[in-house]
């Protein structure tokens, strides 16, 4: 029997891997639950399931990986995986995103601003980015009126719904991958980052504008700004959208 590792830093979507992984029958005393030090929300939870998370950081302990696990389920995962981890333990990434569009960091952002498709990926990992023969995916629609947190939420009830129907082949091998079309698009950290501040005097279109403000807007977060030109202080800007 195979042994699991699941690293992750998103709470719900771990919650829900374990709910559908006991559901299909599979044992408690092959997975280990781990979160990201840093980001880690171990403080939110002391069981999931019975099972105890722990914390682990897999730049400096992927040797113990190696050596324990058989497979390893990265599931919105901030951390990097070393190139050694992934040449010799089978590592699967669940992305929100619909690979190759908007690989990297926050793809419902990208795809707000950009137009390109959103979706959910579970991929095999290597060595670049979001990056991997496809295991299966399923694209959802970006509607006018979505915010980053709405697509974003939509994405995820997507992941879940792949995890449901796949978890078995996943952990037995039992598919076939197969590589993108073409290497797609990345967005990193950074890119994001530069879209937060808003120029004021910047000359655009409104729906442009919209957009920015729309994929810059995830519930209480705190994204998109502008300076005060009088106080020289951060503003703060979300949107928010009543539908008929």
């Amino acid at each position: 029997m195979k042994r699991i590792l699941v690293l992750s830093d998103n709470l719900f979507l771990v919650k829900k891997f374990i709910s559908i992984y006991l559901s299909k029958g599979f044992s408690k005393e092959l997975i280990t639950i781990a979160f990201s030090p840093k980001v880690s929300p171990l403080s939110e939870v002391q069981t999931i399931d019975g099972l105890i998370p722990v914390a682990l950081n897999i730049k400096t302990e992927f040797a113990q990986v190696v050596e324990n696990y058989d497979l390893v389920f990265s599931i919105h995962c901030k951390q990097i995986f070393p190139s050694e981890l992934v040449r010799k333990v089978k590592c699967i990434n669940v992305h929100p995103g619909l690979n190759p569009y908007n690989r990297g960091w926050y793809p419902q952002v990208f795809s707000i601003l950009n137009k390109m498709p959103l979706g959910a990926t579970i991929h095999e990992m290597d060595e670049e980015l979001d990056h991997g023969a496809i295991i299966c995916q399923r694209e959802v629609i970006v509607y006018a009126w979505d915010t980053s947190l709405s697509a974003y939420e939509r994405v995820q009830q997507a992941e879940v719904n792949l995890l449901n129907e796949w978890l078995p082949k996943l952990i037995s091998g039992d598919y076939k991958a197969y590589k993108p079309k073409n290497e797609g698009n990345l967005n990193l950290k950074k890119d994001f980052n530069s879209l937060s501040e808003i120029d004021l005097d910047k000359i655009q279109s409104v729906g442009e504008t919209i957009d920015l403000l729309r994929a810059l807007t995830h519930g209480d977060y705190k994204n998109a700004f502008f300076i005060d030109p009088k106080t020289g202080k951060k503003t703060y800007v979300s949107i928010t959208f009543i539908r008929e």
